[in-house]
């Protein structure tokens, strides 16, 4: 039997270095975005990361229990049989709609139209970047909780 994500990836003991590799997803994966597109996702995420620098760490400080409680029924069903990176990336579009489940709750909670008018507009360019972070997002997982 495989351990509860969350035991495994937010213990005290573990949970400053899940954080920090999970920030270093971020940048590894934002920085490998190619095109106009990821020309302009580049420069909005070094915006963010230039006029508030705890942005970044705080969401992902506050977000990751609910990231972890979404990915915990698929740690479950892969019980440590071989890769998870390629266990969730066989499960791309399920595995990203759990995880964007997080932040589309977060968004349906909100009286800022504004707000949910750009995170509507954004939601399926974040779809296809889920699923392409999905690799290392299984590995980082896999590091720290196997």
């Amino acid at each position: 039997m495989v351990a509860a994500l969350g035991d495994a990836l937010l213990g005290a003991d573990k949970l400053p270095a899940v954080q920090s590799d999970v920030l270093a997803l971020i940048d590894a994966e934002v920085s490998d975005k190619k095109g106009a597109s990821g020309l302009a996702l580049k420069g909005g995420y070094a915006a963010v990361k230039k006029v508030g620098p705890s942005i970044v760490p705080g969401a992902v400080e506050g977000l990751l229990p609910d990231f972890v409680e979404r990915l915990q029924p698929f740690w479950a069903d892969f019980a440590g049989n071989g890769s998870f990176a390629e266990y969730l990336t066989a499960r791309g579009d399920e595995v990203a709609n759990a995880l964007l489940g997080v932040t589309d709750d977060k968004i349906a909670g909100t009286d800022k139209a504004a707000v949910k008018k750009v995170y509507e507009s954004l939601r399926g360019s974040a779809q296809k970047h889920v699923v392409e972070a999905l690799p290392r997002l299984g590995d980082l997982i896999q590091k720290h909780a196997a």
